[in-house]
């Protein structure tokens, strides 16, 4: 039995992991579709997007809220890779039961509020599907011959009168910002370094009181595995020297 064993964890450790969250391979429950998807290095999120001739960029951002009754955030920071100046959409469950989308533009740490952003919006709506995620909808006027752009996203706990609350300040929160890359054939989200775990986010959308192939999701995958398949070699040589000795 120990040869067929070998073959067995030899099988096991040469099959490629995936990321938890593919972003290619989800299914939007109205049918839309987009030309580029991104796994998201933090909060578990993704971001679908397509850039249109006419300069809008359409975009379908997907994450799980921190908590049922919390919110999702994505925006763009036309002018820094943090929190402050991103025009941000927040989408949230009200208390009706029905869902929002608002847009924001991030001028304060301690509070937010409701306000017209730099780049024309079209097309908002939300869904919180049955996977836990919240699907939020959106086309932004960016014009045209943009290669990319500072993306901001953000989840949050709770909601209060229709505000967003503060966001967690978890590693995953401080970090979650990237460069969207639309122009040539990299078409990709690439993380900018980590910010300083200082208390203060620098990285996304509000809270009331939030490309290329630099190290993406995928490549980190692919380290990963690259580094496992090593070590379980080394193992799977002592066991077959061993079976050899034995029989």
């Amino acid at each position: 039995m120990a040869i067929p064993l070998l073959f067995l964890l030899l099988s096991i450790s040469l099959a490629p992991s995936h990321a938890a969250t593919d972003c290619a391979s989800y299914k939007f429950s109205n049918n839309k579709t987009f030309d580029k998807c991104s796994t998201l290095a933090h909060l578990s999120a993704s971001l679908h997007w397509t850039y249109n001739s006419d300069g809008t960029l359409s975009i379908g951002f997907i994450a799980p809220p921190a908590a049922p009754s919390g919110w999702v955030a994505w925006g763009i920071n036309p002018t820094a890779t943090g929190m402050i100046g991103t025009q941000a959409l927040i989408a949230f469950k009200q208390s009706n039961g029905s869902m929002a989308v608002n847009t924001y533009n991030i001028t304060s740490y301690k509070s937010i509020q409701q306000s017209p952003i730099l780049y024309e919006p079209s097309n908002l709506s939300s869904e919180f599907g049955s996977d836990g995620n919240i699907v939020l909808f959106a086309t932004l006027k960016i014009g045209k011959s943009v290669e990319s752009l500072n993306q901001v996203y953000q989840v949050g706990s709770s909601v209060t009168n229709g505000v967003p609350d503060e966001h967690a300040f978890n590693t995953d929160n401080l970090n979650s910002k990237a460069e969207l890359v639309l122009s040539g054939t990299n078409f990709a989200s690439k993380e900018p370094a980590p910010a300083p775990s200082n208390g203060r986010s620098e990285a996304a959308a509000p809270g009331a009181s939030s490309g290329g192939n630099a190290s993406s999701p995928a490549a980190g995958a692919n380290a990963a595995w690259r580094s496992s398949v090593s070590g379980l070699w080394s193992i799977l040589l002592v066991l077959l020297v061993g079976c050899m000795v034995r029989f």
